[in-house]
């Protein structure tokens, strides 16, 4: 219909002898010609590449874990990809063992206090920071620098930290005469994911930091001064004025935290290796020592499914917050 329209137009302006010697060629071909120099198809070359190499080999790893998930296969034999050999087994024996349910639990504590308390660090820091200390750079640099490590090298020092022997921890309080205050901190059950947590909080509080840092500094100064004629004080100024304009660095720090929190295996690995025990097992643990430890293969990829789940569940509900304000 459009295409009709545009002839017609052409006839009616002049361009009646071009289309009735080529029949019509002349229209398409700058149709064509069109289309080819649109925004579109000149950026083809530039986000095509990339968008199938990671749909391939994020997204399509993803599918793939989720069939292998679906089969029995464990050890050295190949599984069976029939469709009638698929089924849930892996997850109803998942749902079923009291082991996951402790990795699971385990998980959602280091995921909720080690954000929380994060969140609560890094922003007294930030205020701190904010109010035009001494010697500010240096001591962003110095919250800030914990973050620049791996885990394997954080928990290297933590490990040594916690040693009950010649930990710092335990030779500082003997040094002040308060020997009843050592501990055995990660041999312990029931400080060992307390442990973990304190230390996790230790690297990652300085970027939380950084996030609220930003944010006070993009609060005009009218709202600082306006609280301050109005004669509230600095508690209730930041309480009432500035911390909930602090809204959109919480959500954005809080869901960059939460999935560090779900990547916490190297750490856990290095400072107890495949067996942290039921007290701090997580779901990470618990999937690589299923399937490299014992080669059980399908359940591991059923946890890796269940804990996929979990960061979807993090990352979904602040995307979609983001869409809606007009950010993505």
């Amino acid at each position: 219909m459009q295409r009709t329209y545009r002839k017609l137009k052409r006839l009616v302006s002049g361009e009646d002898e071009s289309l009735r010697a080529d029949g019509g060629t002349t229209v398409e071909r700058a149709e064509s010609e069109s289309l080819l120099s649109s925004e579109f198809v000149q950026s083809l070359p530039f986000w095509l590449p990339p968008f199938l190499l990671m749909g391939f080999f994020v997204y399509g790893a993803i599918g793939w874990n989720f069939i292998i998930s679906l089969t029995d296969f464990e050890t050295f034999q190949l599984p069976t990809y029939k469709l009638s050999a698929l089924d849930f087994e892996m997850y109803r024996q998942l749902f079923n063992d009291p082991g996951f349910w402790t990795a699971a639990r385990n998980t959602l504590v280091l995921l909720v206090a080690f954000t929380g308390l994060c969140l609560v660090f890094g922003l007294v820091l930030a205020i701190v920071v904010d109010r035009d200390i001494r010697f500010e750079n240096t001591f962003r640099t110095i919250y800030l620098l914990p973050m620049s490590l791996s885990f394997v090298v954080t928990a290297k020092f933590w490990a040594w930290m916690y040693n009950f022997n010649s930990g710092m921890i335990n030779v500082t309080f003997r040094s002040f005469g308060l020997d009843f205050l050592a501990h055995q901190w990660i041999s312990d059950p029931t400080t060992k994911l307390a442990a973990v947590i304190f230390a996790l909080i230790w690297q990652f509080s300085g970027y939380a930091m950084v996030v609220y840092l930003a944010g006070l500094r993009a609060i005009p100064d009218e709202h600082f001064e306006a609280a301050r004629v109005d004669g509230a004080s600095t508690w209730r100024m930041y309480r009432r004025v500035i911390v909930p304009q602090l809204r959109a660095s919480t959500v954005s720090a809080a869901v960059v935290l939460m999935v560090f929190a779900l990547k916490a295996f190297d750490f856990l690995y290095v400072m107890f290796g495949r067996q942290p025990g039921p007290a701090a097992d997580i779901l990470a643990t618990m999937m690589y020592r299923e399937a490299f430890g014992s080669l059980h293969w399908a359940y591991g990829s059923a946890i890796a499914i269940v804990l996929f789940v979990m960061a979807l569940a993090v990352v979904t509900p602040y995307l979609y917050n983001e869409y809606r304000r007009g950010e993505l």
